[in-house]
């Protein structure tokens, strides 16, 4: 049975440089969702979202294989981040950061599937925010993404350039949130080598 890859098959959405800004078309893109806020470092919130996106998309995952025959690997976690005063956020006052954590599922994946996997997980776990969970398409289209090597905390230099220098000078402004991708584990990995897409949904300045 072939597995898919999304990491090699969209490889230009996840592995982009990290020495400079591209700009890439994303196409419509299905996920799991779970909205939240706070620090994401020290809110009970953030960590009971991960583990239900985490505990659903493995189940999907056994789901498709079993019953369907296509396999797949679960793709890494993502995020969404923002905040009512966007300066706060590229301050890093994550007090008041919104988020959306999320991971990608295949287009086979159907709604269906998805209320019948946070069943059988709430059978076996007991998580707050298996209610909150959500199936839908993130369209994002044109973007400015680039890879960030360091700690989490650490791009806002690079958050700055990309903002108020590249986009200004390509004639682009903002057109959706904040959007991260993170391809290293926290847990595994060091700070210093953290791999994280961060990309920016855009669209041409009038």
């Amino acid at each position: 049975m072939e597995k898919v890859d999304f990491k090699k098959d969209l490889d230009y959405l996840f592995k982009p440089s990290s020495k400079e800004f591209t700009v890439v078309s994303v196409p419509p893109l299905k996920y799991l969702m779970i909205d939240g806020k706070g620090d994401p470092n020290t809110s009970p919130e953030y960590v009971e979202a991960i583990e239900a996106l985490y505990s659903v998309s493995y189940t999907l995952k056994f789901m498709s294989k079993n019953e369907l025959g296509q396999d797949y690997v679960v793709p890494p976690l993502e995020g969404l981040w923002w905040a009512d005063d966007m300066s706060s956020f590229a301050k890093g006052n994550k007090g008041v950061w919104k988020w959306t954590a999320m991971i990608m599922v295949p287009d086979w994946i159907t709604k269906p599937m998805v209320k019948a996997a946070v069943k059988a997980v709430s059978q076996k776990k007991e998580i707050s925010k298996l209610v909150e969970l959500r199936h839908e398409t993130l369209k994002e289209g044109k973007c400015v993404q680039i890879l960030h090597i360091g700690p989490y905390d650490k791009e806002g230099p690079m958050l700055n350039k990309m903002h108020n220098e590249f986009m200004p000078a390509n004639g682009l402004i903002f057109n959706g949130k904040h959007h991260e991708i993170y391809m290293s584990d926290p847990r595994k990995v060091a700070p210093a080598k953290l791999r994280t897409v961060v990309r920016q949904p855009v669209k041409k300045a009038k």
